[in-house]
């Protein structure tokens, strides 16, 4: 699956994923491959991405995400440094 995260100052991530799990609005839900087509917002909290054996996690504000075709879009208000 190709994901691509972008805020309004950046692209915040580019890449083949194998799983992605994101904050909705009514709870976090994963993503995995040939996932139905969705749109929907999310909540300030962590995108955790899967390729392969290794896990990153990004922390963004507020955005929407949309998935179809195996391709994941998130519109993010910004990515929440620590």
């Amino acid at each position: 699956m190709k994901l691509t995260i972008i805020t309004p100052d950046k692209l915040a991530y580019e890449g083949d994923v194998t799983a992605v799990t994101v904050p909705g609005s009514a709870g976090s839900f994963q993503i995995l491959k040939n996932h139905a087509p969705i749109v929907s917002t999310l909540e300030d909290g962590p995108v955790i991405i899967k390729a392969g054996n290794n896990e990153e996690v990004l922390n963004i504000k507020s955005g929407v995400i949309e998935v179809k075709n195996n391709v994941i879009i998130v519109l993010a208000e910004g990515i929440i440094q620590e």
